[in-house]
This record gives structure tokens, sequence and C-alpha cells, in this order.
């Protein structure tokens, strides 16, 4: 294959960047005039990317449009909501063009960060912080607080490569695990249902996990309604997409005590007004979006990035294709 040219709007540290350059040559590397560290952010429109066979990064949606060399386009995200778009797919499709995000990059990290969320409320910890602020001993209360997994019945709304990996991790809890996914493919890890079918299984559901992705099917998916159907006490988590849930319903059934406890790693928007509720309610616990983040994932994300170029090189099937 001759060498490409490689557009990029993510911004890296002097390390990745280097590793970049030595990872994709002999093809060239162009950096986007604007570029950005936050994968939330929604790249700006640049004439050097319609120059570049290959887009990495958060390109525009017009400039994939517009460009007539773009052969391959790799996300440095594993959502790609702002892509979603039936005219765009559809162009993609028509021009052969490789589409693909970055699920596989933050699968473990997210899953991770989602059951340190399930084992912190679980065992008090969150609790014990914010004692500890006051110098406070409080050791009767905590013992009660805390519970055991094994047993535990657990919805997770989503399945792709988080849940999976989710589910991997929660297997030594012995916990009767059912997942909801808006089309069952039959190679799923655990009993997997329809989404259809989710609101006969949340009464009776100790803990939900929302890990759906944003799209125009899942805005609002749990809104007051359905949080009503919730079981008294569960246990409500989202490392998927803050507009997927109605967040004045949860603190709503918080304060009301349906719902015993919430962690959110993402809010709509990010971050919450320094005046919503769900920041001082003490049952509610937040992290600030940090579920994909590791100390090296520029790094990671490049090695992802090389690895998929060199199957593309090779004609062979990408990692995390989504058209």
């Amino acid at each position: 294959m001759e060498p490409l040219a490689i557009w990029t709007n993510q911004k890296l540290d002097p390390a990745s960047a280097d590793l970049m350059r030595r990872l994709t040559a002999p093809h060239r590397v162009i950096e986007a005039r604007a570029t950005s560290a936050s994968n939330l952010v929604a790249g700006s429109r640049d004439p050097a990317a319609l120059d570049a066979e290959v887009l990495h990064g958060q390109p525009s949606v017009e400039d994939i449009l517009e460009s007539t060399k773009v052969r391959f386009i790799q996300l440095s995200s594993a959502g790609y909501t702002r892509y979603d778009r039936p005219d765009l797919l559809d162009n993609l499709k028509s021009r052969g063009i490789a589409f693909c995000n970055a699920s596989s990059l933050y699968s473990e990290p997210c899953a991770q960060h989602a059951l340190a969320m399930l084992l912190s409320i679980a065992r008090a910890i969150p609790q014990a912080v914010r004692e500890q602020a006051d110098a406070h001993w409080n050791y009767l209360s905590l013992r009660g607080q805390s519970f055991l997994l094994h047993g535990q019945k657990v919805v997770i709304a989503g399945y792709g490569a988080i849940p999976r990996r989710l589910v991997e991790l929660l297997a030594p809890y012995s916990l009767d695990i059912t997942a909801f996914r808006r089309t069952v493919r039959g190679d799923e890890t655990v009993r997997t249902l329809p989404i259809s079918e989710i609101d006969d299984h949340l009464p009776h559901a100790n803990i939900v996990f929302n890990i759906l992705p944003a799209a125009t099917s899942t805005n609002r998916f749990f809104d007051r309604d359905r949080l009503m159907k919730f079981k008294p006490g569960a246990i409500y988590l989202n490392i998927g997409r803050g507009d997927t849930n109605d967040q004045d319903a949860l603190a709503e059934l918080l304060k009301s005590n349906h719902l015993s406890r919430v962690f959110l790693d993402v809010t709509s928007p990010e971050p919450l007004p320094k005046d919503h509720a769900l920041w001082t309610i003490p049952t509610c616990h937040i992290t600030p979006h940090t579920a994909g983040g590791t100390f090296d994932e520029s790094h990671r994300m490049v090695e992802h990035f090389a690895s998929n170029l060199g199957r593309f090189a090779r004609g062979e099937r990408l990692t995390d294709q989504i058209a």
C-alpha cells in the first residue's frame, strides 16, 4: 500500500504523538489546526481533513461527507452519537469507507469502574468517606449498611463491549444477572432479553446498571415512570450516557427513599449545574465521566489505532467496525 495521509484532531501528549508517528510510519500524520484531548468535544471543520485518506479522532460530519479521499475513519471514542445519522452511514456504506469506534479500548476501564461503583456501595465506602471528613467513627451503622453481592438480582440495560466485560468481572459474586438489548443475537454470555421486556423485570431487581448508548430511542429511557417501576430500595448505576435518565426524577426518588443509592459517571449536561439537587443528596455519588479513563489512555489509544490501521492496510476485518 502506498503511504497514506492520516489526519487527527486528537490532542496527544508528546510521548504519545511520537508513538503515533513511529507506529504509523511510513504513513504521514497531519495534525488538525484545532485539537482536543476530550473525546466529548465535537471536531470543527478543517480543510486538511479533505486531503487525508484516514481520519482519526472526532472529525466533523461535514468534512466526512465532503471528502473524496477518505477511506478509513477511526473514532477516538466508544460513543458515536453525532455520527449515528442515516445520511452519513448510508454515504459511508455506498463509498465503501471503513468506520470504527473505539469501544474495545474503553470496555476494560469502564467495566472495572462499574464494578468499583457497585462494590463501594455494597461496602458502604462512600458513607465512610463522608464521615471521615468529620472524624466520625460510625462503626455499627456502617456495618449495618454493608451487604454481600451473592444472590442479588441484577438488570443490565444495554449489552455491548462494556456490559460483556462487566458480566465477566461480576462472575465470582454469583449474581442473578439478566441483560437487555435492542436485538438479542444469541452469542451473549448471560441471559439476555429484548429491551422491550425490561419493565417486567425492574420490580424484582436489587441492582440496575444503565449502560445504554445515547440515541433517539434511549433518550430519557429511564424516565420517572420507568424509575417508579424499580423495586423499593433498589440501587441504580449509570455509566452509559447522562441523557438516558431523568435526573430530576432520580433526585426525587432518592429523597423519598424509593431508590436507596444512585451512582452516576455521566450526567446531562456535564458537569451538572452547581445548584442541582443530585450534588448534595447523600445517597447520590458522582464521578466526572472518568469511567473510561486511565493514566496511559493516549498511549493505549495510539496503539489501538495503529493496530487497526495495520488491519486496514492488510484488508482484514477491523476492530470495532460499525460500517
